[in-house]
């Protein structure tokens, strides 16, 4: 199928996700997936946007970054899963009841250790027998936790199963480009594009990573238990000003200062894209494809 896109403006709605042998698309009142099956066709499920995704927040400046945050984690959780379960039928097996919920928390408890916890207990005896100063810490916390993600997302690029869901990761990406600069939705003329998206989640980590730098100098922490309740209260809000400059970026990609501010963003993406077969940049076409679809209807 093709498709035409008629007005520029309206693409920055559109977005999506690698799932497991699949991918998700997502626009302002619908999201689609698409989906790879072991006997090879490709199934599509289609899901309207409701409660919190229609109201005015959405559109609220600032605001709106807690619902894409949201957003990922519920949604994407959701569609992993059942992408996850249908590479798992053929076996037999699912994942879900307590299962599926156990999963969940030892995956977000494993985040927040490696990700959070760890640099902050490091950073509390840095500060405490150094003497550094507040914002120096900060500063080291940063780098230190940049440090671990890319060193994390390194290590599971050798696993073959990752590389796939990167590899899906850069057919989203070359999809909705091609998308928005207006191609039709062809194989062809997809894979000419970069694997890279000024709009990516992967920008959102790096954008996260040193916007927290700042905010987090902001307020004292002398004690451990200080340090931590301060960064549990303030990650909303290093997530709000990170997802606000992560839209103006995208706004403003072709203007030169903003590709140049743009380029760390783009760099890290190499550690969670990868070059796509057509087979997958199809799964794309047919999440977003009928996302098109769905979104035109009145």
């Amino acid at each position: 199928m093709t498709e035409k896109r008629d007005q520029p403006s309206t693409m920055e709605n559109y977005g999506g996700q690698a799932l497991i042998e699949g991918i998700l698309m997502r626009g302002r009142r619908y999201l689609t997936a698409a989906f790879r099956l072991p006997d090879g066709s490709i199934k599509v499920v289609e899901e309207e946007l409701t409660g919190i995704y229609k109201k005015k927040i959405r559109d609220i400046p600032f605001l709106r970054g807690l619902i894409i945050l949201w957003d990922s984690l519920v949604l994407g959780m959701k569609y992993l899963t059942i992408s996850s379960n249908f590479q798992l039928e053929e076996e037999g097996e699912k994942i879900e009841g307590p299962a599926l919920y156990l999963t969940l928390a030892v995956s977000m408890i494993f985040a927040l250790v490696i990700f959070f916890l760890i640099p902050t207990l490091l950073m509390q005896l840095l500060y405490k027998y150094t003497g550094l100063s507040n914002f120096l810490i900060n500063v080291v916390e940063g780098i230190v936790r940049l440090g671990i993600i890319i060193l994390y997302l390194w290590l599971i690029r050798k696993m073959e199963d990752i590389m796939r869901v990167f590899s899906y990761h850069g057919a989203e990406h070359k999809t909705i480009l091609a998308y928005e600069h207006g191609e039709d939705l062809e194989i062809a003329s997809i894979q000419k594009y970069s694997t890279a998206h000024p709009r990516c989640g992967t920008s959102f980590l790096l954008t996260v990573a040193i916007i927290s730098i700042f905010i987090f100098a902001m307020v004292p922490t002398p004690t451990i238990g200080l340090r931590i309740l301060s960064r549990l209260i303030l990650i909303p809000v290093v997530s709000m000003i990170s997802y606000e400059i992560i839209r103006l970026l995208g706004k403003y990609e072709k203007n030169p200062i903003v590709k140049a501010l743009s380029q760390p963003n783009l760099a890290l993406q190499k550690l969670t894209t990868n070059e796509p077969s057509d087979d997958m940049v199809e799964v794309a076409v047919s999440a977003l494809s009928r996302l098109i679809i769905l979104e035109k209807q009145e």
